[in-house]
């Protein structure tokens, strides 16, 4: 018998990328914040969802075209999912990065991926479970 993890993770796996992802977006925005001109982006969690559940790949796909190229799967498709995010108060020099937003959002993604995280920990433990036959 076989074992899944594609079935038997689910959409954890992916999760925990897309929050990973998304860390290093909201990093970003914060290093800039001081940026004259840079606009604030981050990565749209509905729709990369709504791919995944309908089976849609929007992942990126890269041919590796000599032997030693590392592989580049898995990652997200950042142009499908990336958006620029609406300033409440943009600064006079065109940046649109709120620091206090950014702050937030961030620690709010530091959440979210430890709960994708737990989630992810738990199917393991139950598959060990399973193994072993407990």
């Amino acid at each position: 018998m076989s074992l899944n993890f594609d079935r038997a993770l689910g959409i954890h796996e992916q999760a925990l990328k897309f929050r990973a992802e998304r860390a290093s977006v909201l990093a970003n925005n914060l290093a800039n914040a001081d940026t004259p001109n840079f606009k604030a982006r981050d990565l749209d969690f509905q729709s990369v969802l709504a791919a995944q559940q309908s089976g849609a790949d929007s992942s990126f796909r890269a041919d590796r075209t000599h032997a030693r190229h590392m592989p580049a799967e898995g990652f997200i498709d950042q142009a499908a999912a990336l958006r620029f995010r609406t300033p409440n108060q943009p600064a006079i020099d065109g940046n649109t990065v709120d620091t206090q937003v950014e702050q937030a959002k961030f620690a709010e993604n530091a959440i979210d991926f430890q709960a994708s995280f737990t989630f992810l920990n738990g199917k393991f433990k139950g598959l060990m479970t399973a193994l072993r036959g407990e």
